[in-house]
């Protein structure tokens, strides 16, 4: 793939995922290969690190951390895993230096298989976790957390095993409930919501199934099951990475299926799928939502993967079920 089309293809994760669209384009029409991907977004990253130091204001210090922190973040989509792993460090450190900043009340909360970032009042009448999927982070779905804290919510959005600034020291589980479990005992709540993405919907449904404090789900572009074979080879490759070898990453998709769980998921589940999110090898979510006792669908057909393209179409939505739903359960 060259340059120009893997640029095409995450064009509107990277402006989903806050980037500014211009900007973006200045980096990518720069690029002559793949390779220079990483070190080209890590320059831009090391530029926003400079303006903070440099800024007027703790508002703009503040600012300048976190589009540094996205930066950082992209560049971990490139090819090198030595370089991506630097990168993964450096955005997981602007994120935390730029919320010290902002919120003095966000926590840092480390635990067996987890790390990331409580934020929102302490009184909050619920919790949600924020589940990144395959080669996501924390650091990609800010405004998601933006949209849960404005509705008065507090939001822990994390990186898990294989994960962001974990993916140096750990490999993907399949066994995720595990994960959503010890974080639920770290916030110490008497339940979560849970909203995953990508890869981290099968991880927030499959938690939804089988962690009883689970009081509210929704996955955004989740498959309901992969199939190793059909799998492009890229995310074949990158599976590989984040699971130790070929040989574990054909096992852990071959563990990728909630056909029988999806019944056994009791609280309330919104699934979004975009209707042009086609990628070989996965099953998008309508049978899960189908499935699912409790389940909605929401397609979004001029949405891609992760709808990035379509923010407006889902994100208000998925927020307000969220929010209704751990509101309204609250005794």
């Amino acid at each position: 793939m060259s340059a120009a089309e893997f640029a095409a293809a995450q064009w509107t994760r990277a402006t989903g995922a806050g980037v500014d669209p211009h900007e973006y384009r200045r980096v990518t029409d720069g690029l002559t290969s793949v390779a220079d991907w990483g070190p080209s977004f890590v320059r831009t990253g090391l530029v926003y690190l400079d303006r903070a130091e440099g800024a007027g204001s703790s508002v703009t210090t503040g600012e300048y951390l976190l589009t540094a922190a996205r930066w950082f973040h992209l560049a971990t989509l490139g090819p090198s895993a030595e370089a991506g792993r630097s990168a993964a460090a450096a955005a997981d450190r602007a994120l935390g230096r730029a919320l010290e900043i902002r919120e003095p009340g966000a926590r840092r909360l480390t635990g067996e298989g987890f790390t990331g970032w409580l934020r929102g009042p302490a009184d909050a009448p619920g919790t949600v976790v924020v589940v990144p999927g395959l080669d996501s982070a924390k650091e990609e779905f800010l405004d998601l957390v933006d949209a849960l804290l404005a509705r008065g919510l507090a939001v822990f959005a994390m990186d898990g095993p294989g994960q962001g600034v974990l993916a140096a020291t750990t490999t993907l589980t399949a066994y995720y409930e595990r994960v959503v479990g010890r974080v639920v005992d770290a916030l110490g709540v008497a339940s979560v919501g849970v909203v995953g993405l990508s890869l981290g919907g099968y991880f927030a449904a499959r938690s939804a199934a089988l962690e009883p404090r689970v009081a509210a789900v929704a996955t955004v572009s989740g498959p309901l099951r992969l199939d190793w074979a059909e799998l492009p080879e890229p995310v074949r490759d990158i599976m590989a990475r984040r699971c130790g070898g070929a040989g574990a990453a054909r096992e852990f998709a071959g563990r990728v299926d909630l056909t029988d769980l999806a019944p056994r998921i009791e609280a309330p589940l919104l699934v979004v799928d975009g209707g042009q999110d086609v990628i070989p090898g996965v099953t998008n979510g309508e049978p899960l939502a189908r499935l699912a006792p409790h389940g909605t669908y929401l397609s979004v057909p001029h949405g891609d993967h992760l709808l990035g393209n379509a923010r407006p179409d889902w994100l208000p939505h998925l927020t307000d079920h969220i929010a209704h739903t751990l509101i309204g359960a609250r005794p």
